[in-house]
């Protein structure tokens, strides 16, 4: 495993500190590296469901950064371990082991193949992020445990929002977390690919799966019914 992450300048390599910096305080506090020709890649899931009877919805947010071309890896580490180099404000010092691949990291994110969707409006996804925290705030009795926390936050970032187009309201949690929602008014691209649903900002993209289809399928009519 490689020790450094050597980018192009120092705005790079901060960029880098601060999006991990943001990641370590959400979710479970990981971020996800992979690099492979000249790119660095780094995802983390600001909301994790966390066992069976957990509601919260996984949501990932993504940010593309240019990094020395010769590097490749793919690895997940505690966001708090990653360091600025002393001696060179040019590199990311990396901790010396990553930790084992969380099932958000090991999702298969499609390369190609996604399909325009109706966009959505920058403004209006802080709208629903800050109301949703509100909402959690709000909701949260005084010196709440884990279980009760985690149900309340389900609950808020699970449910479909109309204001965001049906989609859950984490959606927006996660792009307002993650630093992607900036001072500027920006419309957002939005593409699919299945279960996927891709969010693109200025500073990032947030991705969400969405549920697999349940129940029974319709019954068809394979032939001709005999009299």
């Amino acid at each position: 495993m490689a020790e450094r992450l050597v980018f192009p300048d120092a705005y790079a390599a901060a960029d880098l500190l601060t999006f991990a910096g943001r990641a370590a305080r959400a979710g479970d506090g990981a971020v996800h590296l992979r690099a492979a020709g000249g790119t660095l890649v780094t995802s983390a899931a600001p909301l994790v469901r966390q066992g069976l009877l957990d509601g919260t919805p996984t949501i990932l947010g993504l940010r593309a950064l240019p990094v020395d071309p010769e590097l490749e890896c793919d690895l997940v580490v505690e966001a708090v371990t990653l360091q600025a180099a002393p001696d060179d404000p040019r590199v990311v010092l990396l901790p010396a082991t990553a930790i084992e691949k969380p099932l958000w990291a090991a999702a298969a994110v499609p390369r190609g193949g996604w399909v325009d969707a109706p966009p959505l409006d920058g403004e209006r996804l802080r709208e629903r992020a800050q109301w949703g925290m509100s909402a959690v705030a709000h909701a949260l009795p005084i010196d709440p445990g884990d279980l009760v926390v985690r149900r309340v936050r389900g609950e808020v970032w699970s449910a479909p929002d109309e204001d965001l187009a049906g989609y859950p309201r984490g959606v927006a949690f996660v792009a307002m977390t993650l630093g992607f929602l900036g001072a500027e008014a920006e419309t957002a691209p939005v593409r699919t690919h299945g279960r996927w649903t891709r969010i693109s900002l200025l500073r990032g993209h947030v991705l969400w799966r969405g549920p697999a289809h349940t129940g029974m399928t319709a019954v068809r009519r394979t032939g001709e019914r005999r009299r």
